[in-house]
């Protein structure tokens, strides 16, 4: 009677544990943009194919906070997973962070992509030592710096007043390293700042100087591209653990699919976006073909600043040997 009872009990348990389940993810981006709508299609596509074992709930636009709000929450329990970019990945594992050292691709974006796809199954076991799964590594573009002055070389950056992401240690050592003035603010500040002289200079993609309006106030966009920026899409291993292993290959499978569309259509946009920049007025200046190895050098000193306190010497030393 008792292996009886033992057996309905474990029965039970097993039963509540891959009962179906709600993901509440968090993203940033706004409900009407193509990856919002791209987020939608993923969740109904995981719904239908799990037959309803597994459903998302989409927060959207930010409603949910910031990225090191939806972090905290998710750690708390309200919240279960997110799309994160550079800085939080960061925060979860330094090691991710190896892909946007700076000066790393320069203009190859083909190497960059092709080295985070040999890099991602390393960066996913990382990341789950820290309690989270990743479905997929979002390539957002090669990041340039966009300036309301002009400059003409790697040297002339010097002093130039740059909006940073507070607390980034790879942003900080490449700031210090080209001797720039780092001027922390919250993101939906840097237009104003732009404006007003608080800051001269910001840094994204082109898609991402698009949409965040930053075209409206700079006049020049450094064509020498600093980074090679991603995103990733993670849940917790806490709510990935609820759910019925064979739904978890199809979660796996779907979003596969749609991030790879997504970074097909990113790749395409930001090529848009650049033309659309030289449309509005922006002036593209070009670094003299020396500045390649002078940034060679400033690499090294970014290098020397975040080794082994931020990402590991053995991923930088991977990193090398995949970007050759």
């Amino acid at each position: 009677m008792f292996k009886i009872l033992s057996l309905f009990f474990v029965f039970a348990i097993s039963l509540t544990c891959f009962a179906g389940q709600q993901i509440k993810l968090a993203v940033l981006v706004p409900e009407g943009t193509s990856w919002g709508t791209s987020l939608k299609s993923f969740s109904k596509e995981v719904e239908t194919a799990t037959v309803g074992e597994v459903t998302f709930k989409l927060y959207y636009g930010g409603v949910a906070g910031d990225e090191p709000d939806v972090l905290r929450k998710i750690r708390i329990g309200q919240l279960h997973g997110g799309i994160f970019t550079g800085k939080t990945l960061g925060e979860i594992h330094g090691d991710v962070r190896s892909m946007e050292m700076p000066f790393t691709f320069y203009n190859n974006a083909k190497k960059a992509s092709a080295t985070l796809n040999k890099l991602a199954p390393e960066f996913n076991k990382g990341l789950k030592s820290k309690g989270f799964v990743g479905l997929g590594f979002y390539e957002m573009g090669q990041v340039y710096l966009v300036s309301t002055k002009k400059v003409g070389n790697l040297n002339e950056l010097k002093g130039i007043k740059i909006w940073s992401w507070e607390g980034d240690p790879l942003v900080q050592a490449m700031v210090d390293s080209l001797e720039l003035v780092s001027v922390p603010l919250a993101l939906p500040d840097v237009l104003s700042s732009l404006s007003t002289g608080i800051i001269n200079a910001a840094y994204a993609p082109p898609l991402g100087i698009l949409a965040l309006q930053w075209h409206t106030k700079i006049k020049y966009l450094v064509d020498f591209p600093t980074a090679y920026s991603i995103g990733a899409l993670l849940v917790s291993t806490k709510m990935w653990d609820q759910i019925k292993p064979a739904n978890q290959l199809k979660i796996m499978e779907i979003s596969s699919k749609y991030i790879r569309i997504a970074n097909e259509k990113s790749a395409s946009e930001n090529a848009a976006a650049r033309d659309q920049l030289k449309k509005s007025g922006v002036e593209f200046v070009s670094f003299p073909q020396a500045d390649y190895k002078a940034a060679a050098s400033v690499r090294t000193k970014v290098i020397e600043k975040i080794k082994n306190s931020y990402i590991s010497a053995k991923m930088i030393e991977v990193l090398d040997k995949e970007a050759k």
